[in-house]
């Protein structure tokens, strides 16, 4: 079996769709209220320091531009294609939502709701690409923990 070429023009797009817009939009209405006083009066005792977010998302970032890639290259047909952008894009919009809930609107008990619809898009994405390509799988488990600590973090703003 002849081994694929990795499409630079594709990974290109697929870094370019979770950095700009899932990123850029998210960062919209994170970035400005990280050191607000409505912030620093809810966030919990084990939140880690503001800088350790956008490193740990970045990286997170990269490995979900890689998953995606692999899941789309590895892709045969349309219907495998439409299940990729299907599943890839509901856990994309479900990412922004959450920033736009918790930060934007300042809704945590929404926000909390909203995180563990993100938690389990992840896991459905996981699961739904899977039989597509196993490294896109793979890949995402390190998402599927933060996103799980994330769902801790807002439970305990939202709850307690």
């Amino acid at each position: 079996m002849k081994k694929k070429k990795f499409n630079f023009k594709v990974f290109i797009v697929c870094l370019l769709v979770v950095f700009l817009i899932v990123g850029g939009i998210g960062s919209l209405f994170t970035s400005n209220n990280t050191n607000t006083s409505w912030y620093s009066s809810i966030k919990p005792s084990i939140t880690p320091p503001n800088i350790v977010f956008p490193i740990v998302w970045n990286f997170l970032f990269l490995l979900i531009s890689f998953s995606l890639y692999f899941a789309w290259t590895c892709s045969k047909g349309k219907s495998q294609k439409i299940k990729v952008a299907f599943l890839f894009g509901i856990n994309f919009v479900l990412n922004i939502l959450w920033s736009v809930l918790f930060f934007g609107l300042k809704l945590p008990k929404v926000a909390f709701i909203e995180v563990i619809l993100l938690w389990l898009s992840i896991l459905a994405v996981i699961l739904g690409v899977n039989n597509i390509s196993r490294k896109s799988s793979w890949l995402l488990l390190p998402y599927l923990v933060w996103v799980a600590f994330a769902s801790i973090l807002t439970a305990l703003v939202a709850f307690f």
